[in-house]
């Protein structure tokens, strides 16, 4: 028990140990369960204890009133139950307490000792002595049996505490505990009331005028117990209800003294019994009661005010329907609003997370604005031909529906027109929220449904913080209506538009939207606002790669105009010059060469297995032309010649071969063109490569490796991008793009950073200085020439795991001479260079040679 301790430093720390009323019970959930823990180890103690206090309550009125000396069964029986309140008393000096001031279990010995000793000791030592320790050591005037018993009934506060304890226990029902209380304090004063009017009758010293003795006579006591305790009861209970019958009553004058403060006392226990009972049963009937209420205003506002009768009948079914979900458990919003916000939303999640993942709206945004859009999601239920929204008026909500069906209607020339049904799954009201314009349609239930409600300026406040998320849903919503052959929406949609390009949309937009559409007007607009010409998609692409893969001609020229990067690289290491040569849009490329781009840039590498993979001989002439380079390696390690190779395209090969493509190059496995096509089988290629010149290099050889064999297909992209010193860090902000089927990206959080509203903050005309420099104000990359990088050289395999730093070599004479520095005898027996990634652990016994700006795959044994 020694946490306890601890708990009573923490504190005193913190001010709480000196009684002060502002400390919380149980600062956090630890507290709670220790709490609760050690009140469910010590509850059979307790249940225990208020079974022999109820035991007592009963014997030691009996014994008081109606035995002048102890019987064999009830004095073993009392005996029994002093051992076990003995035992009680000692183990309360071991058990904690709970500190009132500072709501933290106590353990010290001493403070539990002194605690018990000033408190409740004192009445549990005197209530345990035994009668015949008593009688031995009081003086006669007070041995008298019953009278000693009677400080027994000290225990009753076990059994107020027990039904305490009872009351606030989930486990049983609130009504019936109570119920059990209420008859249980009615009978105990009964018995109590009865014993007290016999020990008056039986110590009177004229027998013939007492209550019982005008009903049986002097000699009473002849009468057999069991007679003479139920005439005592009957007695008791007439008075205690005031319904005697006058066959018995008080006759001296110690039973009317008596009788007269029993009556007073039965008018407080009545009252007592009455309020009790009264507030359980309005409690069960409240609710009832309310609804009765409310129906009946309802009904005679819709009267007073002459409502057309379906007014009235959705009136009426709504209000019924709702105090049956209050009812049946369905929907407890007053329990739900008092929990905290992360269980709300966690409820929420729970329940219509799945279900709101598959609106066609939210297809396509990121897992963060979607957990925040369930968030503060609202669900309600409405009965069958409820009007849920109604044509032309304002757009305050939209609504997903989660169960049911609702019909969507046009009113014209004052007759109503379903024109679609909405499932499980579909949203409505959507148009009118985004747009701002007032609602297309009547939504009206068909049968029990229950709609997600989100509110119009809550969904907006999410949205404008993940800016990239509201271009998609926008995206969606215009497809959406393109997908659909209804005049109406044709209409909807080119209003939509004609909006957007005058830029009076207050869904937030961005150039990507705007180059996605070919709008070069809100384009324009865009830009005019102060938008960076360079800003990413989720993709790590710009708006001119968008624009590019258009072929719109104008927003080419305005993001080049507006000093859009012409040679930015996405994630996948496009420019927008290949972008527009896959379109083959022949205006774009021309506009793009006018303005110095160049293919190189990019990954020509993988330009050109690209077009070998596509079978495009054209395509790969078009890089040619541009001056794109189709020998070079891809991102991937490998050569458009190898995969010519692996796809069998002879004509390719040929046409690679006869534009300097080496035959003996190799890629990032060893494999050279020559060996490949050797290895594969491949006839007619190996016979085309032994026409040609020898040119000197090694001869063919299958290269060695413990790996998987050379495959058509190579190994997936990376998922970290490599460096590019190129591209600014501070503005390549790029993300991970996502296949099909896979989870839901991650949302870009930087333009919404601290650090993304200071760089916003400080875009600032041509000029001026901000606090951070912002994207257009970079127009070199910093020069990484001079900064020499440094490296760490261990052994993992020796246990050496804090290494030596050095910097890195920039050639390979200055490798050879580090090398040698390291004896085979006198220190480890291999090295790794580690730089950024954990990659080449596994060449613990080569030297991997990096230099700033290229890898040299050549590996060196210093063994």
């Amino acid at each position: 028990m020694s946490w306890v301790g601890k708990k009573k430093k923490v504190a005193s720390m913190s001010g709480g140990g000196g009684g002060g009323r502002g400390v919380l019970p149980f600062s956090s959930a630890s507290d709670f369960e220790e709490h609760t823990n050690n009140n469910n180890n010590n509850m059979s103690r307790d249940e225990r204890s208020s079974y022999c206090s109820l035991s007592a309550a009963w014997v030691s009125p009996f014994e008081f009133g109606f035995l002048n000396k102890p019987t064999a069964p009830l004095a073993i029986t009392d005996n029994v139950v002093n051992g076990f309140f003995a035992i009680d008393i000692i183990l309360t000096f071991f058990v904690a307490y709970l500190d009132k001031a500072t709501y933290l279990l106590v353990d010290e010995p001493k403070l539990i000792a002194w605690r018990y000793t000033k408190t409740w000791l004192a009445f549990d030592v005197i209530s345990t002595i035994p009668y015949e320790l008593a009688k031995s050591i009081l003086p006669s005037p007070v041995k008298e049996y019953g009278f000693f018993n009677m400080l027994r009934l000290w225990r009753l506060r076990r059994v107020s505490a027990m039904f305490a304890r009872l009351e606030k226990d989930r486990h049983f029902s609130y009504f019936w505990v109570r119920c059990a209380k209420l008859i249980w304090v009615t009978l105990f004063a009964v018995h109590c009331a009865g014993c007290f009017y016999y020990h008056l009758a039986d110590h009177y010293k004229d027998p013939q005028k007492t209550w019982i003795g005008v009903s049986m006579g002097g000699d009473f006591h002849k009468q057999s117990l069991w007679i003479r305790y139920v005439t005592t009861i009957y007695w008791s209970i007439t008075t205690l209800t005031t319904t005697g019958y006058g066959d018995l009553h008080p006759v001296n004058t110690q039973e009317m003294v008596f009788d007269t403060f029993y009556m007073l006392f039965n008018l407080g226990l009545t009252s007592y019994l009455i309020g009790n009972m009264t507030n359980l049963v309005v409690h069960i009937t409240s609710r009832t009661r309310q609804f009765r209420d409310s129906i009946k205003g309802a009904s005679s506002f819709a009267q007073r005010n002459q409502l057309p009768p379906h007014l009235q009948d959705q009136m009426l079914a709504h209000l019924c329907l709702r105090f049956r979900t209050n009812s049946e458990g369905l929907q407890q919003q007053e329990s739900l609003d008092v929990l905290p916000k992360a269980i709300r939303s966690s409820i929420s999640h729970f329940l219509f997370y799945s279900v709101v993942d598959n609106v066609y709206l939210f297809r396509g945004v990121s897992n963060d604005l979607l957990f925040q859009l369930v968030s503060e999601m609202k669900a309600e239920y409405f009965p069958p031909k409820e009007d849920v929204i109604l044509q032309n008026e304002a757009p305050t909500d939209l609504y997903i529906l989660v169960t049911g069906t609702v019909d969507l209607i046009i009113k014209k020339n004052a007759i109503e027109h379903v024109v679609g049904e909405l499932k499980t799954g579909d949203v409505c009201g959507e148009i009118g929220v985004l747009c701002y314009r007032p609602q297309l349609f009547t939504v009206r239930t068909k049968r029990l449904s229950q709609l997600l409600r989100l509110n119009r300026t809550s969904f907006f406040n999410i949205v404008k913080a993940n800016v990239g998320d509201g271009t998609i849903i926008m995206n969606n919503l215009l497809q959406h209506l393109k997908e659909q052959s209804d005049p109406l929406m044709e209409a909807v949609l080119a209003d939509i538009e004609h909006i957007l390009a005058q830029g009076r949309m207050d869904l937030p937009l961005s150039l990507c939207f705007a180059a996605m559409r070919g709008d070069d007007l809100l384009l324009h607009k865009l830009l005019r606002q102060g938008l960076s010409p360079n800003e990413l998609d989720s993709n790590g692409r710009t708006a001119l790669h968008i624009a590019a893969s258009k072929g719109s001609v104008d927003c080419v020229l305005l993001l080049l105009d507006y000093g859009a990067d012409p040679n930015r690289k996405d994630s996948e290491g496009n420019v927008p010059l290949w972008d527009a040569l896959l379109g083959k849009h022949e205006s774009v490329i021309k506009l793009l060469r006018d303005n110095g781009v160049k293919i190189s840039a990019g990954d020509v590498g993988q330009f050109a297995c690209f077009a070998v993979e596509h079978n495009n001989l054209d395509l790969l002439k078009d890089i040619i032309n541009h001056g794109g380079d189709i020998t070079l390696l891809n991102s991937l390690g490998t050569t458009a010649l190898h995969t010519a190779i692996s796809e069998e395209n002879t004509e390719i090969v040929k046409f690679l071969v006869d534009q300097g493509a080496d035959i003996d190059k190799q890629d990032v496995h060893g494999w050279t063109p020559r060996c490949l096509a050797d290895y594969q089988g491949h006839e007619e290629i190996k016979a085309l490569f032994q026409t040609m010149k020898d040119t000197g290099n090694q001869p063919a050889s299958v290269p060695e490796t413990h790996g998987v064999l050379y495959r058509n297909k190579y190994q997936s992209e990376p998922t970290m991008a490599v460096f590019n010193p190129e591209v600014d860090p501070q503005t390549d902000i790029k993300e991970v793009r996502w296949s099909v089927g896979q989870q839901r990206r991650r949302g870009n959080s930087f333009h919404n950073s601290l650090v993304g509203i200071m760089s916003a903050a400080n875009r600032t005309t041509e000029g001026e200085s901000g606090l951070l420099p912002s994207s257009r104000s970079v127009t070199k990359p910093p020069n990484l020439g001079n900064n020499r990088m440094r490296v760490t050289i261990s052994c993992p395999k020796k246990g050496e795991v804090a290494g030596r730093l050095t910097f890195l070599p920039d050639s390979l004479q200055e490798l050879l001479a580090i090398g040698t520095q390291l004896k085979p005898g006198g220190g480890p027996s291999g090295y790794s260079w580690l730089i950024g990634s954990g990659d080449l652990k596994s060449y613990a016994r080569y030297l991997v040679v990096l230099s700033s700006t290229t890898v040299i795959d050549e590996r060196i044994s210093f063994s």
